[in-house]
């Protein structure tokens, strides 16, 4: 099954609550974090809705 690298790139200081908070549910707390997460449609919605934080990439 494939694989999501996904990259925080801004930080989450001054956004939303719930933008705030989809970071730390995807396990993100700082500038450059990373973490891999199996490519299913939970994970890769909380991900796309915050585009302007983070990066996506797929990696197998």
């Amino acid at each position: 099954m494939a694989r999501l690298q996904v990259t925080q790139t801004k930080s989450g200081i001054g956004r939303k609550p719930k933008h705030r908070e989809t970071l730390r549910s995807l396990g993100l707390k700082r500038i450059g974090d990373v973490v891999v997460k199996e490519d299913r449609p939970e994970i890769r919605g909380m991900a796309e809705s915050i585009p302007h934080l983070v990066d996506l990439k797929e990696i197998d």
